[in-house]
């Protein structure tokens, strides 16, 4: 257990963040999954832009690793130009 104000309230601070971070990362996989499960063409394309911003912000802030995002990212972008 930690012994100093400032070290309990970084423990706080973390477990915030921690949550905070479990959410968008599970929010984004979710619109993945959407848009992946997605058929029709103008829908996709509407998903596109957000799922884009939504992998961007998630590198950003180091949750997930920028290569991830940018693998993910085109790999999305190649299935959603295959649907047209």
């Amino acid at each position: 257990m930690a012994n100093h104000k400032s070290a309990l309230k970084r423990i706080r601070a973390n477990a915030a963040k921690r949550l905070r971070n479990r959410y968008q990362a599970k929010t984004t996989r979710n619109a993945i999954k959407k848009l992946r499960g997605t058929t029709n063409s103008e829908e996709a394309k509407e998903l596109l832009p957000r799922v884009i911003s939504m992998l961007d912000r998630l590198a950003k802030k180091n949750v997930i690793h920028k290569n991830k995002a940018s693998n993910n990212k085109s790999k999305l972008t190649k299935y959603v130009n295959s649907l047209s």
